[in-house]
């Protein structure tokens, strides 16, 4: 038996297929363009596995709807990329392949794969941001999402701005909210260059340390996780996560007690492979419940 996973973000698809063992056997990526020509990438690629395949997990930009009453389940909504409005998603994949499929965000998937086999494995509460292109939230309680009318947009909370930083904010909505602040495209837009070319004694990094660790902080007082990953580009700037540990106890002060903070507030354990191993888990789900 054979499991898919789609990784359904807002500049490429990454398609994988793994065994019973969630070993990845392969894995593919495509550019998110229009969804005739994408999704016609992503159906050739599964149809090489359809004798063996039994269920696909995917993991998708949104906002898309989770509910499974609902007319438009499985679709793609308001999202800003206006090829992806409206777009049914599983009602396509369904067509194609008649099998058990997992529908949820992009960072949901990611979460359930550090919640599964990564630093949340053994966690009852786990909590999952995405710091890169856009920042996306996802939080697991004894393994269920934690969602209600919508699935959560934990990527657009306010933040204070830093005293330092006079930045109004990218964000067309919101302006100064997390992603607006804190976003890969908020820091080019900030400096005129892409973080990965910021050097990292830039004072500029504790600026972005303080927003990260507001989330941290916001999130900690509300969900009191036992768990804080924090993955995406911008965290692959290896010297960020001390610098929030310690700007996310400054603002604590001492209100609560957090589990130790080199254990708390962590980087995600699969790396890159967070979203493909988790909407494989959610694939093999999806089978044993159908």
């Amino acid at each position: 038996m054979l499991y898919g996973s789609i990784e359904a973000g807002g500049t490429k698809f990454v398609c994988g297929i793994g065994d019973e063992e969630m070993t990845i056997k392969e894995r593919v990526s495509f550019p998110t363009t229009t969804p005739e020509e994408t999704m016609a990438l992503v159906i050739d690629f599964f149809k090489q596995y359809q004798e063996e395949l039994v269920g696909i997990g995917i993991g998708s930009f949104g906002p898309i709807d989770i509910h499974h009453e609902s007319p438009t389940y499985g679709h793609i909504t308001s999202t800003p990329k206006l090829a992806w409005q409206n777009f049914d998603f599983i009602g396509t994949m369904k067509k194609e392949f008649p099998i058990p499929i997992s529908w949820t965000t992009d960072v949901n998937a990611a979460a359930y794969g550090e919640y599964v086999f990564g630093n949340g494995k053994g966690r009852n509460s786990v909590v999952y941001y995405t710091i890169g292109t856009g920042v996306g939230g996802g939080a697991l309680q004894e393994g269920r999402f934690v969602e209600g009318f919508s699935h959560p947009e934990m990527g657009h909370a306010l933040v204070v701005p830093h005293p330092e930083d006079d930045f109004e904010g990218s964000c067309p909505f919101h302006g100064n909210c997390l992603e607006g602040m804190a976003a890969g495209p908020a820091i080019e837009k900030r400096l005129g260059k892409k973080g990965q070319d910021v050097a990292e004694d830039d004072p500029y990094w504790a600026i972005e340390a303080s927003y990260i660790a507001q989330c941290a902080y916001n999130t900690t007082l509300m969900l009191s996780p036992d768990v804080i990953i924090f993955g995406g580009g911008v965290m692959k700037q290896r010297h960020m996560l001390e610098n929030v540990r310690q700007a996310f106890k400054a603002l604590v002060n001492g209100y609560v007690e957090t589990p130790a903070l080199d254990k708390y507030i962590v980087t995600p354990a699969l790396e890159d492979n967070a979203g493909t191993l988790g909407c494989l888990a959610l694939a093999r789900e999806a089978v044993l419940h159908a």
